[in-house]
């Protein structure tokens, strides 16, 4: 029942789908029992016509319409279960058609839907989470949910009913010879259920190799340049042979395992008709409904045989795959935590509800904040989660709009920490961030439609430098006009006019093709396009050489009065324009004031 459970969670289809899956297998189930039900006396008609008077039903059938002979009416009766089957085995086709497109519009809606997930969860998650994971979860994972939880959970499903029925149709026909088949699934089915802890172990295993072999990948190729210059490219090679073979290991184990009961069932099922025959012809009562008993058994079995064999199958790929639904599972149960519905009330202006699916909920769409006099920092205090110690402890200050500060301190001061609560990436325990006299907490959203973030390494996509300063922005809603400024205020302009395709260039995966410096820029331009009062740099120019530094500086400078900034460095000649300076210890501000007062009065 957990079981069925999770994956009731995990899908997003409407209960009437399900319903109406469940009412179509019982439909087929109950057609091939028709169909196989009227083999057996077709087969004693053949053998012997006279039957026909000795029963009730067939008498009147055959009177009522008017045939000239039993033959014509054995022949007629023949071509009506031909017609069952057919039309069977349309329906059938139909309804594993709709199985299939069903299972991969689940695999579609999974997809968007743990993506949006992940994009709403605390950032706190992904503090404590590998990307591959996430990833391999995304792409992986809910294939492995399409092809192997729902495709083999609606078999089963469709092959029990079919099971159920053919027994109670085979029990109505020989209620003994019925026992010896039921024995024998079962007789079959013991061992595979006693292996079923392995089996799982063996899907744990399969899933934890997956994600390694995408984690070492995505480190070697990641870092193929490192790679490269250190020669360490045996030591991938190495960890992914580990991997591969761990995989191969458990899903050798696996699919031998899967092939076993179809052999095992195929093989007694024989033995079980041969023996009825043999035993039948011991006894001669049993003799004369010999061809009757065997044509029903012997069409039964065509169908129960894969029936029960894909069903045993089915059973070992769910548990096989069950840390895959566990997974996905645990991962989309983490939008319904405290810190998570905390976190989505504050940035998003909203609950999830319980029982609707919370990407089928829409945030309250925020007014824009206004901002015309200060922002206020007051006595925040923050920890992460299940850390022993604050790392920002009544923290406070205030910044003027077109002032720019900076935040200095050795490293662990809890300046970046501070930045992300400023972002509203952290919400904090107590304190408050307010803007214009209004907590920023009331909108969230609008509060960060104010900021513009540029980080020591800026994310590009592996795509054109128009589209990675318009970053999120569809093709169509590009304003070119707002494109120029921003390229001209981050003192891109002189490159874009020497590049052949200009904003069109395209700049690698993570801006291989450009230097540091313009890497950077690309980042203030971005910033600047999507026309953010506030900037926030951190540790912006770290990472370049002093001439780039300089010229990046430069664009910084340039925006002073017209931007309000937050600066975090840890060269200080690049916060020296700044108004006021923050120095941090130990989460916490231990000095304030100008350039001199903070930073040449300490090296006096």
């Amino acid at each position: 029942m957990r079981y069925l459970s999770q994956f009731l969670y995990v899908i997003s289809a409407k209960k009437f789908e399900l319903i109406l899956l469940l009412i179509a297998f019982l439909t087929v189930s109950l057609m091939d029992a028709l169909g196989i039900g009227l083999v057996g006396p077709f087969m004693g008609l053949a053998t012997n016509p006279t039957l026909i008077y000795k029963n009730v039903f067939l008498a009147n059938t055959y009177r009522a319409l008017g045939l000239k002979s039993t033959s014509q009416f054995i022949g007629l009766m023949g071509l009506t279960i031909v017609v069952i089957f057919y039309l069977k085995s349309f329906f059938y086709y139909q309804i594993q058609r709709y199985v299939f497109r069903f299972c991969f519009t689940q695999q579609v809606k999974l997809r968007l839907r743990l993506l949006h997930t992940y994009l709403f969860l605390p950032y706190t998650f992904h503090l404590k989470t590998n990307s591959a994971n996430l990833i391999q979860n995304i792409i992986n994972e809910s294939q492995n949910f399409s092809y192997s939880v729902a495709i083999p959970l609606l078999g089963s499903i469709s092959n029990l009913f079919v099971l159920v029925v053919l027994v109670l149709l085979l029990m109505k026909t020989d209620f003994a010879a019925t026992v010896t088949v039921i024995g024998i699934l079962l007789g079959t089915y013991l061992p595979f259920h006693l292996f079923r802890n392995k089996i799982v172990r063996w899907g744990k295993e399969g899933v934890e190799a997956n994600t390694e072999m995408l984690r070492i990948v995505n480190h070697a190729i990641g870092g193929l340049k490192e790679t490269r210059v250190i020669g360490c490219e045996e030591y991938f090679e190495n960890q992914l042979n580990s991997q591969v073979n761990r995989f191969a290991k458990v899903a050798t184990l696996f699919h031998v395992f899967q092939i076993l009961p179809r052999i095992t069932i195929e093989a007694l099922l024989i033995t079980f008709v041969v023996g009825l025959v043999s035993v039948s012809l011991l006894f001669e009562q049993r003799s004369q409904d010999l061809v009757s008993v065997l044509g029903i058994f012997a069409i039964a079995s065509i169908r129960l045989l894969p029936s029960a064999s894909q069903l045993m199958s089915n059973m070992g790929v769910l548990r096989n795959f069950k840390p895959t639904l566990d997974r996905l599972y645990m991962d989309l149960k983490e939008i319904e935590k405290p810190e998570a519905i905390n976190y989505l009330k504050i940035s998003q202006g909203f609950v999830p509800t319980k029982g609707v699916k919370f990407e089928s909920q829409k945030s309250i769409k925020p007014m824009p904040m206004s901002f015309t006099d200060k922002i206020v920092i007051d006595r925040i205090n923050y920890a992460y989660p299940e850390a022993a110690s604050k790392s920002l402890t009544d923290v406070s200050l205030t910044l003027k709009k077109g002032e720019s500060i900076a935040l200095i301190g050795k490293s662990g001061a809890g300046k970046t920490t501070l930045v992300d609560v400023f972002l509203g990436l952290l919400i904090p325990q107590s304190g408050d961030i307010q803007v214009d006299g209004l907590s920023v907490y009331n909108s969230l959203r609008s509060w960060q439609n104010l900021i513009g973030y540029i980080p020591q390494s800026i994310f590009l996509t592996d795509d054109t430098i128009e589209r990675n300063i318009a970053f999120g922005v569809p093709d169509d809603q590009i304003d070119q006009q707002r494109l120029n400024n921003a390229i001209r205020s981050a003192q891109l302009a002189d490159l874009i006019a020497q590049l052949p395709e200009g904003t069109q260039t395209m700049v690698g995966e993570h801006g291989v093709r450009l230097s540091g410096g313009q890497r950077q820029r690309i980042g203030i331009a971005r910033a600047l396009y999507h026309e953010r009062e506030i900037l926030v740099l951190d540790e912006a120019t770290s990472a370049l050489d002093n001439e780039t530094e300089n010229l990046i500086s430069k664009a910084i400078q340039d925006l002073s009065g017209t931007k309000t900034m937050i600066i975090i460095a840890h060269r200080l000649t690049t916060v020296e324009h700044c108004d006021r300076i923050y120095q941090m210890e130990k989460g916490q501000v231990v000095k304030c004031g100008t350039y001199q007062e903070v930073v040449l009065a300490q090296n006096t």
